[in-house]
C-alpha cells in the first residue's frame, strides 16, 4: 500500500444472508492525502456500504473478503481496541442526516468533546479548545457549545457534525451524501466548507453522492458504481467529458439541465439487477443499448483508455463507446 493513501480498498467483496450475489463485488478504491474522491451511482449501487466499510460499519451477518486499509491498517482484521483507535482518529464519517447523528438530550459541546475525552486522546481542556477551534473553522460561534441540537438549524447542525468528525484530526473524512437533508443554499455552503477544510487540514475526502454535477464540482477523481461493482473510474474532468462506460454516459444524459428542451425528463430504462438473482455477465447489460452476446456471458474486466492509464472502465466496448452520447429516453 502507498503510505500516502489514507484509504486503500482492494478486492472488497461483501455478501449478505439471503442474497444470491455479493452486495459489493471486487471493489478497488483509493483516496490519497488531500484528495477528494467522489463515489457516484444510483440508490442501492453499494456506495454507502463501501464508505462505511472504512470504519467496519457492516450489516449483521455480512461475509467479507478483501482488504480495507485505513492509514495502512486493515480494519477488517483489527480487534475492538484497534478498531476504536482507527475510528475518529484515522477516519471519521459525516452522515446524511445530522439530526440522526446527535443525541438531542446532550449539549453540542458534549457531543463534540465526549469521544476524545472518553478515549483519553485529549484532556477536557484540550477538547474544549479543539471544539471551539473547529466551530470557528466551520463558521459557527462558540456560543453553540451550550445549546442543544433542537435549538439550531439543519444547516448549522451539519456543520457541527463536520466539526465533530474532525475532532480527532483524522487523515480521512467519509461524507455519505452530507447535503441530502439540506436546502440548496445550505448545500452550497457545506460543499464549500468541506473543500476549504480539506485544503486547510490536508484531509482525504471520500464524498458519496448521486448528484453528478456535485461530484464534478468537488472531486479530483470519480468512481462510478453499479450493482456493487466499479463501472468506471478516472479524473473527474476526463470522466465527465469522455465517459468510457455506457452507464456513466446514461447517467450524464439523464441529468436535468437548465438548457434542456422542454418535455419528459430522460431516464434509464429498466431496473438494477435483483440481489436474489445471480449475475453471470455485465450487470448493466439488460439496460444497455450497446450490449452484445459477450456482455451476457462474461463480466468485463476494467481496462484503461489509450494513453490515460488512470481512466479505467469495466466494459467490453469501452474503446468504441468512449465519448458516446446515449439516448436514455
Amino acid at each position: 500500500m502507498n503510505a500516502a493513501h489514507p484509504l486503500d480498498i482492494h478486492g472488497l467483496r461483501i455478501t449478505l444472508p439471503g442474497t444470491a450475489r455479493p452486495v459489493l463485488d471486487g471493489v478497488d478504491l483509493t483516496v490519497a492525502a488531500g484528495e477528494t474522491v467522489a463515489l457516484v451511482g444510483e440508490s442501492g449501487s453499494g456506495k454507502s456500504l463501501t464508505s462505511r466499510s472504512a470504519l467496519r460499519l457492516l450489516p449483521p451477518g455480512a461475509a467479507v473478503e478483501g482488504a480495507v486499509r485505513v492509514g495502512g491498517r486493515d480494519v477488517l482484521t483489527l480487534d475492538s481496541a484497534g478498531l476504536r483507535a482507527v475510528r475518529g482518529t484515522a477516519a471519521a464519517m459525516v452522515f446524511q442526516d445530522p439530526r440522526a447523528a446527535v443525541n438531542p438530550l446532550r449539549r453540542i459541546g458534549d457531543f463534540l468533546t465526549e469521544g476524545v475525552t472518553l478515549t483519553g486522546a485529549m484532556t477536557r481542556r484540550e477538547a474544549d479548545a479543539r471544539a471551539a477551534e473547529l466551530l470557528a473553522a466551520v463558521g459557527l460561534d462558540t456560543a453553540l457549545l451550550r445549546r442543544y441540537p433542537g435549538q439550531v438549524s439543519g444547516g448549522m447542525l451539519q456543520r457541527v457534525v463536520i466539526a465533530a468528525a474532525l475532532m480527532g484530526d483524522p487523515a480521512l473524512l467519509l461524507a455519505d451524501e452530507p447535503t441530502t437533508a439540506l436546502d440548496v443554499t445550505n448545500q452550497a455552503e457545506v460543499i464549500a466548507l468541506l473543500a476549504g477544510l480539506r485544503a486547510r487540514f490536508g484531509t482525504g475526502l471520500l464524498f458519496v453522492t448521486h448528484d453528478l454535477d456535485l461530484a464534478a464540482a468537488i472531486s479530483d477523481r470519480v468512481y462510478v458504481m453499479y450493482a456493487g461493482r466499479i463501472a468506471e473510474t478516472g479524473p473527474a474532468e476526463a470522466l465527465f467529458a469522455r465517459p468510457r462506460h455506457p452507464y456513466t454516459a446514461a447517467l450524464l444524459a439523464s441529468t436535468p439541465r437548465m438548457d434542456s428542451p422542454a418535455g419528459r425528463l430522460a431516464a434509464i430504462e429498466g431496473q438494477p439487477p435483483d440481489l436474489r438473482e445471480p449475475l453471470r455477465g455485465c450487470a448493466f447489460a439488460p439496460r444497455c443499448p450497446f450490449a452484445t452476446e459477450i456482455c451476457d456471458q462474461r463480466a468485463p474486466e476494467a481496462s484503461a483508455a489509450a494513453g490515460r492509464p488512470e481512466h479505467r472502465a469495466a466494459c467490453h466496448h469501452s474503446d468504441r463507446l468512449e465519448g458516446s452520447t446515449i439516448d436514455v429516453r
